[in-house]
């Protein structure tokens, strides 16, 4: 209960004469709004919404707690105490039926509805403005009230209708929220606790980005919308999973939000809006690397997403990678049909590939789409010969995730293994001689790798790094092992390699010279009678 004072004397303090005190009321009149006090304004408020929801006669009240709500000077809180007043007394209003329009209402009644109307479209506005503010906590504060004033309106003043959702005070809580001054930890709170939460609220935030999404084409826009798609997590699946409603439900009982279709359709509409802006490398391979678990999964029609595929193959790079890998979840989960899908992975093998900072996600990638036992031995004989071929340039470190992957392949597909036993200098035939691979065939079908040999690996049995010739062996011998794990061998480098033959227990002490030669560069003492070093005999150093 707010405190009662008379002419906003404080208890305790001695009675002005009449005439200071007529003119201390006219002064405080003037000022009231420029410098309440912070420990009093709470009572204030308090008065003045008590005020408001007593009679008529104090609705220009109202009209004092919007002048609080605008003031704002970074140290005091008057802005918020005023926001959440003036929340209280409009779902009052919007609750008793003052901001609603009857038909047999007289003139002045509808003149009184039409200015509570107007100074309700000046409180939202000063809630937007309060969400663009500096202070994280304020926005906090305006989001709760913003959402709460929808419910309120969509239960009071337009219960059958969607216009509170699209194209009144939602729509603009979503255009705030996309703008560039609202800050990230606002956008994930209104995600997870309405977005997340509701389905309503879902299915009415996909409408209004796939419009905002579709008109405008800035940056913020453009990344604050990627952020707040990307953040839903929840994707139903199933008609009865749909009846968490922030608001009571329409009445039509063929309204679009008892459906399942309706739902993916207005998050489909809004991916694709997205989709279709000039998206910048970094933009494109977030998008590609939540196509799987984010964005697929909403689509009705996969082959929407098609263009946007290829699209980023074309990039190159990592970002072909990324894009095959959603190719490749749509045709195993969505039965999409895209003949050209290995193809396209085929010409991903070039020289830089095993030189590449993105080589372990490729070969976690590759090892998924060969999987399969049902491929043709043709093309994974393609796969095997094209990487064996590649490895005789690489790393050390590229060599020793290949081999293995190509000890699975072959595990996996036994009729690939005559390339291992086959020997071209057998051939009685001398213009079969030679290899015949053809290297720069780009279908994987017409490479004749099946027809060719491992010779590569049994080079790399001679390598100068001792694991590569070690691990190459184990292509030569016989095949015990059932299988390798790839993920021991992606993470290795020139530094992991070499601290494993520097952390190794020597157990036989290698061979060194038992005297150190004094002179190397130089020639010896002609009285010394000892040898001069290869490198003087060869070179002259002086």
């Amino acid at each position: 209960m707010a405190r009662a004072t008379t002419s906003g004397l404080e208890p305790g303090k001695k009675r002005k004469r009449k005439d200071e005190a007529s003119h201390s009321s006219k002064k405080s009149r003037t000022l009231a709004v420029d410098s309440p006090v912070e420990g009093d304004f709470q009572d204030h408020a308090l008065q003045l919404e008590e005020k408001i929801l007593e009679s008529r006669t104090n609705y220009n009240s109202i009209h004092t707690l919007l002048e609080y709500l605008q003031k704002n000077d970074g140290t005091e809180d008057v802005d918020i105490i005023a926001a959440v007043a003036l929340c209280r007394v409009f779902c009052r209003l919007m609750a008793g039926g003052n901001l609603s329009k009857l038909r047999e209402s007289s003139g002045n009644e509808a003149t009184i509805v039409q200015w509570l109307r107007e100074r309700l479209q000046d409180y939202e506005q000063g809630l937007l403005q309060m969400l663009r503010g500096d202070s994280v906590d304020r926005q906090s504060t305006a989001l709760t009230i913003v959402v709460r004033l929808v419910k309120e309106k969509a239960s009071h003043l337009n219960p059958s209708e969607d216009a509170v959702w699209q194209n009144s005070l939602f729509g603009q809580l979503i255009q705030t929220l996309i703008e560039e001054e609202v800050a990230e930890e606002t956008k994930a709170e209104f995600v997870e606790k309405y977005v997340e939460e509701y389905d309503d609220v879902r299915y009415y935030t996909f409408a209004c980005l796939a419009d905002l999404a579709s008109k405008n084409h800035s940056e913020a826009l453009v990344q604050s919308t990627l952020t707040i798609l990307s953040s839903i997590k929840s994707i139903p699946d199933q008609q009865e999973e749909i009846e968490n409603f922030y608001v009571a439900p329409p009445n039509k009982a063929k309204h679009g939000l008892y459906s399942l279709i309706s739902h993916k359709k207005q998050a489909q509409k809004a991916w694709m809006a997205l989709l279709r802006q000039d998206l910048s490398k970094s933009r494109r391979k977030n998008i590609l690397e939540l196509m799987s678990h984010r964005i697929a999964p909403w689509f009705l029609k996969v082959e929407l997403l098609m263009d946007f595929l290829t699209d980023s193959f074309n990039v190159g790079g990592s970002t072909s990678l990324l894009s095959l890998s959603g190719l490749f979840y749509l045709i195993q989960h969505k039965n999409l049909d895209y003949p050209q899908f290995y193809a396209k992975l085929y010409s991903l093998l070039d020289s830089k590939i095993l030189h590449s900072k993105h080589r372990s996600r490729f070969f976690r990638l590759l090892d998924t789409f060969l999987a399969s036992t049902h491929l043709p031995a043709v093309l994974v004989a393609s796969f095997v010969k094209r990487l064996a071929r590649l490895s005789l340039f690489a790393p050390p470190s590229g060599i020793v995730v290949v081999v293995p992957w190509i000890y699975n392949l072959l595990n996996s597909h036994p009729s690939c293994t005559f390339m291992i036993h086959r020997n071209g200098e057998d051939d009685q035939d001398k213009e079969r001689w030679g290899d015949p691979f053809r290297q720069e065939e780009l279908d994987p079908m017409e490479t004749d790798a099946l027809d060719s040999s491992l010779w590569e690996i049994q080079m790399l049995q001679s390598h100068y790094h001792p694991n590569v010739a070690t691990i190459a062996k184990t292509i030569s011998e016989q095949f015990t092992k059932q299988a390798y794990n790839l993920e021991d061998f992606l993470d290795h480098s020139y530094g992991t390699m070499l601290d494993a033959e520097l952390s190794k227990d020597i157990k036989k002490p290698p061979e060194t010279e038992y005297e150190i030669p004094k002179k190397i560069f130089v020639k010896h003492d002609a009285d010394s009678a000892k040898e001069n070093s290869l490198l003087v005999k060869l070179w002259n150093f002086d």
